[in-house]
């Protein structure tokens, strides 16, 4: 995976994880020291925000001169349904069915065609044909919301049917999702943060880890384990193969989140009090209360 950490999906990655559960508005100020820590500059953090503002993330409001930012409804839509991708360590047991979509969208909107294709990407669907896609989870209410989103109502065609083969069901996985290469990634993060955890916990319960290294290693472990959003698709458990690595991986980020919560959330407080009124919503720190993010 691509470690590479741009300014703007670090904001949405701190956004979802924090300042959603602290009023979902953060003064610019505070966003921008809490980008520092990984070093982006201002200028850097205000023209991503622009940028989120111009695409319907975010919006702002001034108060005397300070500027704040929250998110849109659409932004927390978006959240809400990351969360309940990436924080749900067992899938709900399938009932056999799958939804399918068509579309025929004419050429002249083809940036409409081309956003439609990524927003079902994310959302865990995959191409069984041109213009035809399937998915074995219960997403009607995403259609409906990309349906309403793009205004293509006249152009897509929409059924919840069973495969009748005669083929297995595996063929399908195979010819719309690379399974194979999403197992390797997941192998690649465990590789990856099995260790870091396994230090990490030593040095936090013997004091070595300051509340601002812990903010900065859950922030990127986050933004690190957010990406399979746009690669999983979360098939049900009888659709998997075998040696499937993607619940150990679940494990090892719930395990290593809850680590870090705490003292993270204590060093955001730090930075988020010096311009904004404290309102976090519950005080327990818990990895389900927390959701994850949204765009790349």
């Amino acid at each position: 995976m691509n470690s590479s950490l741009n300014t703007r999906s670090m904001i949405f990655t701190i956004y979802g994880d924090y300042i959603r559960h602290y009023g979902n508005e953060i003064w610019i100020g505070s966003l921008i020291k809490l980008l520092k820590v990984f070093g982006h500059n201002e200028q850097s953090v205000r023209a991503a925000v622009s940028r989120m503002s111009k695409q319907g993330w975010v919006e702002s409001r001034k108060e005397g001169n300070k500027s704040y930012y929250y998110l849109t409804p659409r932004g927390v839509d978006r959240m809400d349904e990351a969360a309940t991708r990436i924080f749900k360590l067992k899938q709900e047991k399938w009932d056999g069915k799958w939804i399918m979509l068509t579309y025929s969208i004419p050429e002249e909107r083809r940036t409409i065609r081309d956003e439609l294709r990524k927003e079902l990407i994310w959302s865990g669907f995959g191409a069984i044909a041109n213009s035809c896609w399937i998915s074995p989870n219960h997403l009607t209410k995403q259609v409906n919301t990309l349906i309403e989103k793009y205004e293509i109502s006249e152009n897509v065609h929409v059924f919840l049917t069973e495969y009748q083969g005669p083929h297995e069901h595996q063929r399908l996985i195979q010819e719309c999702w690379d399974i194979a290469e999403i197992n390797s990634q997941y192998k690649r993060f465990i590789d990856g943060y099995q260790e870091k955890y396994e230090i990490a916990k030593i040095k936090i319960q013997s004091g070595k880890m300051t509340p601002a290294d812990c903010f900065v290693e859950r922030t990127k472990l986050v933004h690190e384990y957010r990406k399979f959003l746009f690669i999983d698709p979360g098939l049900p458990e009888e659709l998997l193969p075998e040696k499937w690595l993607g619940n150990q991986a679940a494990l090892l980020f719930s395990d290593y989140y809850r680590e870090l919560a705490e003292p993270a959330g204590e060093f955001f407080e730090t930075v988020f009090r010096e311009g904004n009124e404290l309102k976090r919503k519950n005080k327990k720190y818990d990895i389900f209360q927390h959701p994850l993010i949204l765009e790349d």
